[in-house]
C-alpha cells in the first residue's frame, strides 16, 4: 500500500457535508482548536462551551487561546455513558436561561462522543433549535460521533432512543489533541475507524491491515490517514442520506449487537468502541452463516478487528439477554430486526428476517 505522503502535511482536508438543513465543513487540521473563534457565526449571542471536568483539564486552555477574546460560560456534563441522560440537560438548559441565554445563543461541544451528542440535542431543543459547533476531543467522536447531525441520549431500554438530528455549522477537527488520549480510549476510536474499511473503504482497509504498528504508535502521518478516509467517508454518507432512510444505515455495522452489549452491562462495562468491535464479530459470523460472506473474508475481517484489540473481558454476560434487547434498536422496524453484515471487504448490505438461532449463534460466537 503507498504510505501517506506530503499531501496531509502540506493541505489542510476539509470535507463538506451538505444537507436540507444546513451545508457546513469538516476539518482536519493539527492545531485548528486555536481558530475556533473564527467558526463562531455572525451575529451570535452568548457562547456556551459544554464539556467534561476532565476534558477542560486537559484541553481547556487550548480552547480557551482559540476563542481569544470571546466571552464565554462553560457548562459541564458529569461524563459516563450511564449519565447520558435527559436530566443532566434540564439542569445545563436552566442554567443557560439564568445565563441571559436566548435564541441567539451558540453552544460549542467540546468532548468525546457522550459530549457530542449531548450538547448536539441540548443545541437541537434549547429555544427550539440554535447552532453549535462540534470540537470532538477523541478519535471515536472525531470520526464519527462529531460528523452528521445525530444528537441524544439514552433511556435505560436502549441506546440514543430519544434524540434528534441536528446538524452543526461546523466540526474542528485537532488529531493533535489524542496525544493524550488513553490507550484504551484510542483503540475504541480505531475501531470505528475499522469499521469504515469494512463498510466502504477497501482501501483503508488494507492500510489498517498493513500499518498497524504505525497505527497503534499513533505516528501522525498515519494518524492523519485514517481520520481523513474516514471523516470523508462519514460526509460523504450523510449528504447522500442525512435522516438514515437509506445508504446512512451501512454505517449502523456492529451497531446493533453492540448497542444491546452497552444496555445489558448498564452502559458502565465498555466503550461505545468495543461495544462496536464486539458486534461486529458478531455481525461476521452472522454474515458467514446466514451466507453472505465468504470464510476468507471473514477471517481477514475478524484478524483485522484482533490487532487493534483486546475488547475487555465479556465474562458473564450470556447471549439469551442481547437476543432480547435486539427487539428494542432504533434499527428494529415493525418487529423486524436489521443487521448490517459486511459481504466483503468494503461492502455491505441490510438483511433482516434471519432466523434467531443464527443470531443466537452470532452472539455466543463474540462473546466466546
Amino acid at each position: 500500500m503507498p504510505q501517506p505522503g506530503p499531501w496531509y502535511k502540506m493541505r489542510m482536508p476539509s470535507f463538506r457535508v451538505e444537507t436540507p438543513q444546513r451545508t457546513y465543513s469538516a476539518i482536519v487540521e493539527s492545531g485548528i482548536i486555536g481558530r475556533a473563534a473564527e467558526f463562531i457565526p455572525e451575529r451570535a449571542g452568548k457562547l456556551f462551551v459544554v464539556s467534561t471536568e476532565d476534558v477542560w483539564r486537559h484541553q481547556g486552555v487550548a480552547l480557551a487561546r482559540g476563542l481569544r477574546d470571546r466571552r464565554h460560560e462553560v457548562l459541564y456534563l458529569p461524563g459516563g455513558e450511564e449519565n447520558k441522560r435527559l436530566a443532566p440537560l434540564e439542569s445545563l438548559a436552566e442554567r443557560m436561561v439564568l445565563a441571559g441565554g436566548d435564541r441567539s445563543s451558540v453552544v460549542l461541544a467540546f468532548g468525546g462522543g457522550i459530549v457530542t451528542d449531548m450538547a448536539g440535542f441540548l443545541a437541537a431543543i434549547f429555544m427550539r433549535g440554535i447552532p453549535v459547533i462540534q470540537v470532538p476531543t477523541t478519535l471515536l467522536a472525531q470520526v464519527d460521533a462529531g460528523i452528521g447531525g445525530k444528537t441524544g441520549v439514552n433511556l435505560e431500554s436502549g441506546k440514543n432512543l430519544i434524540g434528534s438530528f441536528h446538524q452543526p455549522v461546523a466540526v474542528l477537527i485537532d488529531p493533535s489533541v489524542l496525544a493524550t488520549l488513553p490507550e484504551r480510549e484510542y483503540r475504541a476510536g480505531l475501531w470505528e475507524i475499522v469499521k469504515a474499511g469494512i463498510i466502504r473503504e477497501a482501501a483503508l482497509f488494507h492500510f489498517l491491515f498493513d500499518q498497524s504498528a504505525a497505527v497503534l504508535a499513533r505516528q501522525p502521518d498515519a494518524v492523519a490517514r485514517i481520520i481523513a478516509d474516514s471523516v470523508r467517508m462519514k460526509c460523504e454518507v450523510v449528504t447522500a442520506d442525512e435522516r438514515e432512510g437509506d445508504l446512512r444505515r451501512i454505517l449502523n455495522l456492529g451497531h446493533t449487537f453492540g448497542h444491546a452489549l452497552e444496555a445489558e452491562t448498564a452502559y458502565r462495562r465498555f466503550l461505545h468502541g468495543e461495544a462496536v468491535a464486539f458486534g461486529m464479530r458478531a455481525a461476521v459470523r452472522l454474515g458467514e452463516t446466514a451466507g453472505h460472506l465468504s470464510a476468507a473474508d471473514g477471517a481477514q475481517i475478524l484478524d483485522l478487528i484482533a490487532r487493534y484489540g483486546p475488547i475487555p473481558s465479556l465474562a458473564g454476560i450470556a447471549a439469551e439477554p442481547l437476543l432480547k434487547r435486539l427487539v428494542h434498536d432504533k434499527k428494529t422496524v415493525r418487529g423486524a430486526v436489521h443487521f448490517v453484515l459486511p459481504v466483503g471487504i468494503g461492502a455491505v448490505e441490510i438483511v433482516s428476517g434471519i432466523e434467531e438461532p443464527l443470531v443466537l449463534d452470532a452472539l455466543r460466537f463474540a462473546l466466546s
